[in-house]
């Protein structure tokens, strides 16, 4: 008998292994009622668990669980007095402590990530933890260890981790490290060590008071006066000598058609006026440099 319940138990430990990564040292969770189990039977949890399963093992408890213990009073004291040697891990009531039950429950939620074994004689508790998938359960049966074959909310998750559907615990913990190797994940600590930017003061150049455009504006006026048109005065000598070509010019157009009754002038030019007669239209003859007239 003893020989098939080893196989049995390594044919367990190699699929919650292999499924679920669980490794050695394993670590075993025990409440008040397998403390007290093993108490009757006379059985040597330290010498008779790391034979059963074929390795090492760790024998941890709660402070929920020794609470629990203790108010129960002199009937567990034994039982007390097994909790107390085993590793105490750190639960998440600290201040406030529950059951012993619902303690174990919260140290296997979320896919069981540190592989805890679960030892327990509680059927409702045992009940509640094989609606988990991935959690190893132990109890006593007639002074006898046992480890229980996985339980079909278990098997299930396998099989459909196996057919793609979903992704254990264990491969996302492979799938972090092999990132974390390859360098495409950062570590946390990386992170926070990212330097923050300093408080800097203000830009010395906003500081600086406006200059007043002075160039811009004797530059516009410079272009305006640029764009400006020279308007040249004549003096009073070329007016006179205007008028005098003008009237020699009448002059000479009244000894030349001296039988015209009327003479009219139309226009003022550079060289003089035109005239118009009843007959015709007298231009003025050209100007000389010195002042003349030009004959022919």
């Amino acid at each position: 008998m003893k020989i098939t319940r080893q196989k049995h138990a390594k044919k367990h430990l190699g699929f919650f292994r292999n499924n679920f990564g669980v490794r050695e040292p394993y670590q075993i969770l025990l409440d008040g009622t397998f403390c007290q189990a093993a108490l009757r039977g006379r059985i040597q949890l330290r010498e008779q668990l790391p034979r059963y399963l074929m390795a090492e093992t760790q024998l941890c408890t709660t402070r929920c669980v020794l609470k629990e213990l203790e108010t129960l009073g002199k009937d567990l004291y034994g039982a007390k007095l097994i909790a107390q040697k085993c590793q105490v891990r750190n639960c998440p009531h600290f201040k406030n402590a529950v059951s012993g039950s619902e303690c174990l429950l919260s140290m296997v939620e979320d896919g069981n990530p540190h592989h805890y074994f679960l030892a327990t004689q509680d059927q409702n508790l045992s009940m509640k933890v094989k609606k988990k998938p991935g959690i190893p359960l132990m109890f006593i049966i007639q002074n006898t260890i046992v480890l229980d074959k996985p339980s079909p909310k278990t098997i299930a998750f396998v099989k459909a981790v196996e057919s793609g559907q979903l992704v254990s615990v264990h491969e996302k913990q492979s799938i972090r490290q092999l990132k974390e190797e390859q360098g495409l994940v950062k570590d946390p600590e990386q992170r926070r060590r990212k330097k923050r930017k300093k408080v800097s003061g203000p830009n010395p150049l906003s500081c600086l008071k406006k200059k007043k455009k002075t160039q811009d504006t004797n530059s516009s006026a410079s272009e305006k006066k640029r764009k400006r048109k020279r308007i040249r005065n004549r003096s009073t000598s070329e007016v006179l000598s205007e008028k005098q070509n003008a009237e020699g010019h009448l002059l000479f157009i009244h000894h030349e058609a001296c039988h015209l009754q009327e003479i009219k002038v139309v226009e003022w030019t550079e060289r003089g006026p035109i005239v118009s007669t009843n007959d015709s239209i007298h231009m003025p003859p050209p100007f000389t440099p010195w002042g003349g007239r030009k004959t022919n």
